[in-house]
Parts: C-alpha cells; sequence; structure tokens
C-alpha cells in the first residue's frame, strides 16, 4: 500500500491536463504533471503503480515517488516545480574583510609589480591577516561584485 496517495478533483485534472498540452512549458513541468496524472487515484484517475508510471515516463521510481510526496505534503502547484537548492552558502569575506581588499586593491601595488593580481591580492590579505587564507577566485568575485 502507498503511503502517499493521490486525489486529484476535478479542476487539478483540468489543470494538469492544461499543462501536458501547452506547447511552451519545462520538460520536468510537463513529466511531473504527466506523472501526477497517472498516479491520480480518484475516481476519473487510471492509479497507476509506481512500477507502471516509471515504465511509461522512462523515470526512475524514485522520482514517482518523491513527485506524489511533494504533491501529498505541499500541493499539485509545489509538486509542478524543481525543487530549488536548500544549501546555504557561507560568505568567505564580510564586510569588514571586503573593505580591506577594496583598500588594498586601491593602493599602490608592491614594489616591482605593474599592477595588482589576483594572486598578489590573496597574499596580501593573508599577509596583513585580514583572513587565514583565501582562493584569487574569492578575490575575483568580491572585486567583480563591488565594482
Amino acid at each position: 500500500m502507498k503511503k502517499y496517495v493521490i486525489t486529484l478533483r476535478s479542476q487539478e485534472r483540468e489543470q494538469l491536463a492544461a499543462v501536458v498540452r501547452k506547447g511552451k512549458v519545462a520538460a520536468s513541468k510537463r513529466l511531473h504533471a504527466q506523472l501526477l496524472l497517472q498516479a491520480d487515484s480518484g475516481v476519473d484517475g487510471p492509479a497507476w503503480t509506481d512500477e507502471e508510471i516509471s515504465a511509461a515516463l522512462a523515470v526512475h521510481p524514485t522520482t514517482v515517488a518523491n513527485v506524489r510526496q511533494r504533491c501529498v505534503e505541499e500541493g499539485v502547484e509545489a509538486a509542478l516545480q524543481r525543487r530549488g537548492s536548500r544549501r546555504q552558502y557561507q560568505r568567505k569575506l564580510d564586510g569588514e574583510q571586503e573593505a580591506h581588499l577594496i583598500a588594498v586593491a586601491c593602493s599602490e601595488p608592491p614594489v616591482g609589480q605593474k599592477r595588482w593580481t589576483l594572486r598578489l591580492l590573496a597574499d596580501k590579505l593573508v599577509e596583513l591577516e585580514v583572513v587565514d587564507r583565501i582562493a584569487r577566485e574569492t578575490v575575483r568575485q568580491t572585486l567583480k561584485k563591488t565594482r
């Protein structure tokens, strides 16, 4: 027995059918709509099993189970959309450290150098003990962002 049973109302079925028929729609959205229509256990629904749906739509059974779960827990609209990244990115430099970087970049380059390079800037930040270590790419992105 399935843990997440989808029972669509007629309005939701019409909405999903319109998504499938629509000419310009994201492939994943169309696939999820087809999947939900086949998984419908309501009066008008075919109530296919996850294995039947995965075979018919060429997707993994886990995908079917995940979309089914999202539909039950969060609703039809949420099940149609791809889930965004939940990863939290921690900033490498805070505002004060960025200010140090900009101040160094705007200062005179070291003796024997015509201009600051990303490597020189990264090394100078470590030398001044603004940060314990920093990648050149972080320096580049910060300077690009704060142009």
